[in-house]
């Protein structure tokens, strides 16, 4: 697994080693050990998974900007498996010299890429395929009274989310998330993002 870091800290971006034949192919989706060995040192910290989750969705579908609150805030391990998908990280993190900025990278069923978004972000992703199976992991259960977004569609965030908005698709939920700017966030660059869950 090659690790690629972004341009902000707590992002990271994964390409796992492909074994091609005329079979078809083979890779290691997602290996403790080699997480624990490659990843846990640039984060400073272990990373337990203990959640998958799976979606499809057609052209046009955008999911997010989704988040969960203290106590139990969730890193992301996110992959498409079928399909393609514009995914983003937006830092939400108070007191962070990256507060607002976002990383973007296309994930689809042929690069097999996975992205890794950190606790005090922001996550949504838009489907640029006729369809898309998207996979996650996640080191937090869901806690639906936890649940917190910021507006996919503000457009102080920059993102180019490469479908016109005329044909976006949101469900009711994310249509009523708050723009950046009126959002007071419960994640602080200085505070242990990790204390409540590594002691429950």
């Amino acid at each position: 697994m090659n690790v690629i870091k972004t341009n902000i800290e707590g992002v990271l971006i994964f390409e796992p080693k492909v074994f091609n034949d005329a079979r078809g192919y083979f890779f290691e989706s997602f290996s403790q050990r080699e997480f624990d060995e490659k990843v846990a040192p640039i984060l400073g910290h272990t990373i337990r998974f203990v959640q998958d989750n799976e979606s499809m969705s057609s052209y046009g579908v955008m999911r997010g900007l989704h988040f969960q609150r203290p106590p139990f805030t969730q890193s992301k391990l996110v992959r498409c498996v079928k399909g393609a998908v514009l995914d983003v990280a937006v830092d939400i993190r108070k007191g962070s010299p990256t507060f607002g900025q976002h990383v973007a990278v296309e994930l689809t069923g042929d690069n097999r890429r996975q992205f890794f978004i950190s606790k005090g972000f922001a996550h949504g992703f838009a489907v640029l395929s006729e369809t898309a199976v998207f996979q996650y992991k996640c080191d937090e259960f869901y806690h639906p009274e936890a649940d917190g977004g910021i507006s996919i569609m503000d457009q102080s965030l920059g993102i180019n989310w490469k479908i016109p908005t005329d044909q976006a698709l949101l469900s009711e939920k994310d249509t009523k998330h708050q723009m950046l700017a009126n959002f007071d966030s419960p994640f602080n660059i200085n505070t242990n993002l990790y204390i409540e869950s590594e002691t429950r």
